[in-house]
């Protein structure tokens, strides 16, 4: 029976295509990834401080002086 490391060999590495589209696909959903967690992270850090969490402020005092 085969090893773990033969499997992931002949899965992902044997071939250059596969291993460049995996790499690929890897390297996007990792990015994706990242970015999603930072992005939570610096809104949770920034709350109430940003123009999102603020702007209705703003809209509802030019709405007053019309």
């Amino acid at each position: 029976m085969p090893g773990f490391q033969d499997v992931i060999y002949n899965t992902f590495f044997r071939r250059n295509s596969v291993f460049v589209a995996t790499t690929f696909i890897t390297a996007f959903t990792f990015s994706m990834g990242f970015d999603l967690a930072t992005t939570a992270f610096w809104d949770s850090h920034n709350r109430g401080k940003q123009w999102k969490d603020i702007r209705h402020k703003y809209l509802e005092a030019a709405g007053d002086d019309e």
